[in-house]
């Protein structure tokens, strides 16, 4: 794993993962949830995403003329991406795709890049049932986009999301960095001391994961 790579683990399993119960944009519900722009948008973690997507890019040997997704998961991704590409010498320029068209000014539903014909690269936070990656690609191929490829930054690996994004995404293959698991193991490795018996946070019913400075959970724990 390259550095860049292996730092955004790092930051998204620190800044970006939670244990606990949550409830999913579609409708079920997590023992953990991701929240990618706790990372892509710490200063940071904007470089450490920028390096790694615009590495994997390049060993994928995509072209790329530009970089885009739909809006607002893939928005800072897109911009650091770009940037780390410009500092680099090889500009690869970013757009943004609206969940719907504008109902005034030019009312167009791609905003940034719009060169017709061009190869670009699809970009995703987190994969889960791949709805939002999929409008993405078929709003960019609708524009008249070459799509060479989709690449999320973490992959759930449930509700279908892999199996829904590599079909809509056929002949572009479609890559996720991490899985959710990857991010996991990296959080529990900087967990503080874990109960060797169960326990309930001080503050609410969730299961105790430290008892410094008490019985506290992943939400309520010390930073």
């Amino acid at each position: 794993m390259g550095h860049a790579r292996a730092k955004l683990l790092q930051m998204l399993a620190e800044k970006s993962f939670r244990l606990g119960s949550f409830k999913l944009s579609s409708g079920g519900t997590s023992d953990y949830y991701i929240d990618c722009r706790l990372t892509t948008l710490y200063a940071a973690g904007a470089v450490a995403t920028g390096e790694a997507v615009l590495e994997e890019i390049r060993e994928r040997g995509w072209q790329a003329d530009a970089i885009g997704g739909l809006s607002m998961g893939a928005d800072p991704i897109v911009v650091a991406t770009s940037v780390i590409s410009a500092q680099q010498g090889t500009p690869i320029n970013g757009f943004l795709v609206r969940k719907a068209e504008k109902t005034h000014g030019t009312g167009q539903r791609v905003e940034g890049f719009r060169e017709k014909g061009t190869h670009v690269v699809i970009v995703d936070d987190v994969c889960t049932t791949g709805a939002s990656t999929i409008q993405a690609i078929e709003a960019a191929r609708e524009f008249g986009f070459e799509v060479s490829g989709v690449l999320c930054l973490v992959e759930r690996q449930e509700a279908g999301g892999r199996v829904n994004v590599e079909k809509a995404a056929v002949p572009a293959p479609f890559i996720a960095l991490f899985t959710a698991n990857d991010v996991r193991t990296e959080h529990v490795k900087h967990l503080p001391q874990v109960f060797a018996v169960s326990a309930k946070c001080d503050m609410c019913d969730r299961p105790a994961v430290t008892n410094v400075p008490g019985n506290r959970c992943e939400v309520h724990r010390p930073n």
